[in-house]
């Protein structure tokens, strides 16, 4: 990761159980599942199922008319924006943890599946065009974003992302994230 920022990360199990942050979340997380009588979740394998699929984007763009994009969308923001930990399991509202996030005294858990319904709406009202790249192993969109190619679909594709590209950037991050983490079976973070 080159340069200081905040990531957002695919999570296998190597880094889902060690370290003093993560392992405390999937702890606390394992804890908040079996309490509802769910199973309790584990990440993948390293070499498992679609290993050598990694996702890692810099969120290196202004958010704010990304934001508000998401308050303006049936359901509020909060699938997209309001979470520390997006994970493949099914269900509603938000898993509060009692757990430090690196901006919070908890960490909030949601939905990956709803993420992906939340994205995929606003993907589908910004007419987002075909060639964003469909998965993200080290910046793939962040260097389209920045790269020659936005420019040449901007002419081929003109639509309503053309007009906001730091909204159009954060809806494929986020539509990308949510897909990687359901693909992959894998939680997603910042870092």
């Amino acid at each position: 990761m080159g340069s200081v920022g905040i990531y957002l990360v695919g999570i296998d199990s190597r880094d889902w159980l060690d370290g003093e942050v993560l392992g405390a979340v999937a702890v606390a997380l394992d804890a908040e599942l079996e309490r509802r009588g769910w199973e309790g979740f584990t990440a993948p394998e390293p070499g498992g199922p679609g290993a050598g699929v990694s996702f890692e984007e810099k969120m290196n763009r202004p958010i704010d008319s990304f934001a508000d994009l998401c308050r303006k969308q049936a359901g509020g923001p909060d699938a997209l924006l309001d979470w520390d930990l997006l994970i493949p399991v099914e269900f509603d509202g938000a898993l509060v943890l009692p757990v430090p996030s690196d901006h919070d005294d908890t960490t909030t858990v949601r939905s990956a599946h709803r993420a992906l319904d939340a994205a995929r709406r606003l993907a589908d009202g910004m007419a987002l065009p075909p060639g964003i790249p469909r998965t993200s192993g080290n910046l793939d969109i962040v260097n389209w974003f920045d790269g020659p190619a936005v420019g040449e679909a901007v002419g081929t594709y003109p639509g309503p992302w053309s007009g906001d590209l730091d909204a159009a950037f954060y809806t494929a991050v986020y539509l990308r994230a949510a897909e990687h983490s359901l693909r992959r079976e894998c939680p997603i973070a910042y870092s």
